[in-house]
């Protein structure tokens, strides 16, 4: 399929917008000391056993942890165009999680009825991963042809 440079700017677009987004939501949960999820689970309308269960003190540092630099990582990962693949299906069970506790089925919000933000953006990555985004002016066409994906094919269908 013959890409077109104004699709392959709007890939790169919505790839670097959408990276930047994440970067910054996880730099800025690591820069504040205070920063928990706590608040956010304990207020889950859906599923609040298991959303209680991560409030546990074993528990909630890792769920703190996988938060702020998940979407850090999945930030990185977007803006660089390497890891695409990988990245946004982790991104998007990552944003799963975050509709779910909001979700009174079927209003995510007083405003929306049944997709709201989380649900676009697990779409967007979806799509993202789909199309091997990251070879479009990102890192992953070069990553993919070093010797190490040679080696390891599975690797290469890591990075798209």
């Amino acid at each position: 399929m013959h890409t077109t440079l104004f699709q392959k700017l709007s890939v790169f677009l919505l790839r670097l917008t959408i990276g930047w987004m994440f970067f910054y939501a996880g730099i800025t949960k690591i820069a504040d000391p205070n920063w928990s999820a706590a608040g956010y689970l304990q207020a889950s309308k859906t599923f609040p056993d298991f959303y209680q269960w991560l409030l546990q003190p074993g528990i909630l540092p890792f769920v703190n942890f996988i938060n702020e630099w998940g979407l850090t990582l999945l930030g990185i990962s977007l803006i660089l165009g390497v890891f695409v693949r990988l990245g946004s299906i982790l991104g998007s069970i990552l944003m799963l999680m975050y509709y779910l506790p909001i979700l009174q089925f079927p209003y995510p919000n007083a405003h929306s009825y049944i997709v709201n933000e989380h649900i676009i953006y697990i779409a967007a990555l979806l799509l993202l991963s789909a199309i091997r985004a990251g070879r479009i002016w990102g890192l992953e066409h070069w990553c993919s042809i070093l010797p190490v994906c040679s080696r390891y094919p599975a690797l290469r269908k890591l990075l798209g």
